[in-house]
């Protein structure tokens, strides 16, 4: 069965078709930089690899562009769109309504749409995919994996704001919790790898969104994102954590509108604000050349994060690994540094010798006397996705 796999992120699509159940991938590649006029398409199948450079303005230009690659009569992989049997899709909010994979209809996309003002980044870009996909590939059965249903488990004391109490339960305000596939799928990789029984993970997912869950015993019970996926820690374009007052204060006294605070917090805001930069290659670029505004919010990022490790490591009463994944969490080991240094009263040390290894598989990057292990697990959100699409139809 092919399965393929659509994964919209902020500024991103990654994409993957497998075979299943033997997960074989016949390809896979992405789009980044989603809205700029030098954003990188790669495609990549057993005998050809593709990396270019366009000018991708929005996520519809995205997906046609990966469209005529799978298509293409010479490096294509289907000769039709039939050949692919079924389409899953990652879509950021849930809401409480949907806790499982789930066949897409009229009913779910008109949920995925009303959900997006949680969601402004996200829940278009899902649902823009979703329909380009029923367009396409009109003979394929279309399903959705969201973001929020790994955190179902979640304990009230943990999700429930601390508000009258009848937003929370008729109106659904609360923390739900977002990235949950790849939290899902890195943890129960850890898992595996550590032989652990019992488990107190903490996962950090660190791209152009970042957030970070504390995970026990493969569930989750704590994670820094909440009602939208805007708050927490620092990211490309977005604030997260911040004082509720300085929205107020922006409205009420310097004279901006709703509209423009919800603009500046989500798309002008983390590392774009502090430093005119989203990329962390770039900001990492000019922290080398002495960049003073870009060092400063490298260190307030991993500060944020570092806070984050305590507070995880008090609820769990316990911690057993640190997992870094996602785009930089895999790839920054400047990141991964700034994030463990002076943790030795956590017994976190990191060996920087293997920190600066790269590789495509799973590695502990701690010294041999570090209680904690420092793991660095690539993601596979698409994957994840394809297993329980597929045991879904099966």
């Amino acid at each position: 069965m092919n399965i393929l796999i659509i994964n919209s992120g902020s500024s991103s699509i990654k994409y993957q078709l497998l075979e299943m159940p033997s997960a074989k991938i016949i390809c896979l590649g992405s789009i980044e930089r989603i809205g700029s006029k030098e954003a990188i398409s790669s495609y990549k199948t057993d005998h050809v690899k593709i990396e270019k450079i366009y000018e991708i303005k929005d996520h519809k230009a995205g997906l046609k562009r990966i469209t005529s690659l799978l298509l293409d009569s010479e490096k294509g992989v289907i000769k039709s769109t039939d050949d692919i049997d079924a389409i899953g899709h990652r879509v950021v909010h849930g809401g409480s309504s949907y806790t499982k994979t789930t066949l897409i209809n009229e009913e779910v996309k008109n949920k995925i749409k009303n959900l997006s003002p949680l969601a402004p980044l996200h829940n278009p870009a899902n649902l823009e995919g979703i329909l380009m996909a029923e367009e396409i590939f009109d003979t394929s059965k279309q399903f959705v994996v969201f973001d929020t249903a790994f955190h179902g488990t979640i304990p009230v004391k943990a999700k429930q704001y601390a508000i009258p109490g009848e937003l929370y339960k008729e109106k659904g305000i609360q923390a739900y919790g977002f990235h949950g596939t790849s939290h899902k799928y890195v943890s129960e990789k850890a898992i595996e790898y550590l032989k652990l029984k019992k488990s107190k993970l903490i996962s950090i997912h660190l791209g152009n969104g970042c957030s970070i869950t504390a995970i026990k015993d493969g569930k989750s019970l704590d994670h820094s994102m909440g009602f939208a996926p805007s708050n927490g820690l620092v990211m490309g374009t977005r604030s997260g954590d911040i004082d509720h007052s300085i929205i107020f204060y922006m409205v009420d006294t310097l004279g901006y509108s709703i509209d423009d605070v919800k603009e500046l917090l989500n798309k002008q805001s983390g590392m774009l604000g502090l430093t005119g930069y989203n990329d962390l290659r770039d900001i990492e670029s000019e922290a080398s050349k002495g960049n003073n505004e870009c060092i400063i919010a490298l260190e307030m990022n991993a500060y944020r994060i570092k806070k984050y490790i305590g507070a995880y490591t008090a609820i769990m009463n316990g911690l057993d690994a640190i997992i870094f994944t996602a785009g930089i969490g895999e790839n920054s080991s400047l990141m991964r540094q700034l994030v463990c240094k002076d943790m030795n009263y956590f017994n976190i040390h990191l060996d920087d010798a293997k920190n600066d290894l790269r590789s495509s598989t799973i590695r502990e990057i701690n010294t041999e006397n570090s209680k904690v292990n420092i793991l660095v697990i690539p993601t596979n959100e698409e994957l994840e996705i394809a297993k329980q699409v597929y045991n879904l139809i099966a």
